[in-house]
């Protein structure tokens, strides 16, 4: 019998170092609630925010630039708070459904309902507003799926159990973006993406069991020792913050290529579509990551070994960025798409599995890989304190793709001070 198999009925599995490998039901059902979280947040990202901060910006009196770069920095700064704290309470929950079933449902249920708030925006506020509590609700319900992983795979499959959480998130990427585009309208976009959230986090809700933390095992409450656990010091723990800083800054890399794309297609490559342009790349970038992610982490698994990998994915991703900045055709834009998503997939599964490597204990796995996943929202805030300055005063695209390239460069070097992972 298998892990996704027994019956959730041993408190004390909650707080034990997996042995047993999962099975395909369950990794298939976590990866598609992983995988429609992201349609949630991806066809906002990629489509519709940037078109509601076009038909708003003439009259709030700033560039649709400027006003996408703002709303997009406010709800980052909410995931920031959210993914850490929504997973250290899932840490401390006791209840029938275990620990993380209970978040995944109120944080669908509420992500779905802010979907269709923001769909109804009427400026910039209630613009603004709507995304801020997408980011919170959908982040509760991240920050539960994520933790499922170290709480019921052992270390040996997360390569591959990542490698699958990868190609769903992908695929929720290009899911979003598809619906948003073909959806025929704003406010149908948010609806049609709202109702695939639901959807598809319903089969891992229905058909699996929670692991449940006993009551003696949940430790004293105080308001002082629950904020104090969100501090993980890099002396204590070196490994986990290099682990942190590579994540962020290939993920601020990504954030600077992503940010402007639609923008990029129109006004730079002056692609005669360029809402259109986006779904194309997308799909070019998540057929490449697609071949590699799965793949990537299953080898990864097989030869025991994390880092490589990581580096040299992360050295591909900065030469295909570069790329974007010497090659400003459609041309070279769907070449550094595709070769974009080989490396980003790699990395992906990969870097994932490694983070799971570094965990300081058990109890609190869901705050500490909440606060590793500030490293994925963090970017959102300082890719457009960082690209708006670029793209006014010191070059503009050209520019801003070799910032990313060197960023993301950094990023994957850095992962060789980590020296508790092979």
């Amino acid at each position: 019998m298998t892990t996704a198999e027994r019956p959730a009925d041993r408190p004390l599995d909650a707080l034990a170092e997996p042995v047993e490998r999962v099975g395909r039901g369950w990794t298939s059902a976590l990866a598609l609630a992983n995988g429609a979280i992201w349609v949630g947040w991806y066809g906002p990202l990629q489509i519709l925010l940037a078109s509601q901060a076009t038909d708003f910006a003439p009259d709030a009196g700033m560039s649709k630039e400027t006003m996408l770069a703002w709303v997009t920095g406010a709800g980052a700064v909410v995931s920031l708070v959210a993914n850490p704290f929504f997973g250290a309470l899932s840490d401390r929950t006791v209840s029938r459904r275990g620990r993380r079933t209970p978040w995944i449902v109120a944080g669908t249920a509420g992500g779905a309902l802010s979907l269709l708030l923001l769909g109804g925006a009427g400026g910039v506020w209630t613009m603004a507003l709507g995304w801020c509590l997408v980011q919170l609700t959908l982040n509760a319900a991240f920050a539960a799926v994520t933790a499922a992983v170290p709480d019921r795979v052992p270390p040996s499959q997360r390569g591959s159990v990542g490698g699958w959480l990868g190609a769903a998130q992908i695929l929720g990427v290009v899911g979003g973006t598809g619906l948003a585009t073909v959806a025929g309208g704003i406010g149908a976009g948010y609806a049609a993406c709202a109702v695939f959230t639901v959807v598809g986090v319903l089969p891992y809700v229905l058909r699996h069991r929670d692991l449940r933390l006993a009551a003696a095992a949940r430790p004293p409450w105080s308001w002082r020792g629950f904020l104090a656990g969100f501090w993980l010091s890099p002396r204590r723990h070196p490994d986990l913050g290099w682990a942190w800083l590579t994540r962020f800054l290939i993920n601020l890399s990504n954030g600077l290529v992503l940010l402007y794309l639609l923008y990029y297609l129109r006004d730079r490559i002056g692609y005669h579509d360029p809402d259109q342009g986006v779904l194309v790349l997308t799909a070019v970038n998540g057929i490449t990551l697609l071949a590699t992610v799965v793949v990537g982490g299953v080898w990864s698994d097989r030869v025991g070994r994390r880092k490589p990998f990581v580096i040299w994915s992360g050295v591909l991703m900065a030469l295909a960025t570069a790329a974007l900045s010497g090659w400003q055709t459609w041309t070279g834009t769907v070449v550094a798409a595709a070769v974009l998503g080989v490396g980003f997939g790699v990395f992906t599964s990969v870097d994932f599995a490694l983070m799971t490597h570094v965990l300081p204990k058990a109890l609190d796995r869901g705050k500490d890989l909440g606060v590793i996943n500030v490293a994925n929202a963090l970017p959102q805030v300082a890719a457009p304190a960082l690209a708006a300055p670029i793209m006014t005063y010191l070059g503009g695209y050209r520019v801003l793709y070799l910032v990313a390239a060197v960023v993301g460069l950094a990023g994957a070097l850095l992962v060789v001070r980590i020296r508790g992972v092979d």
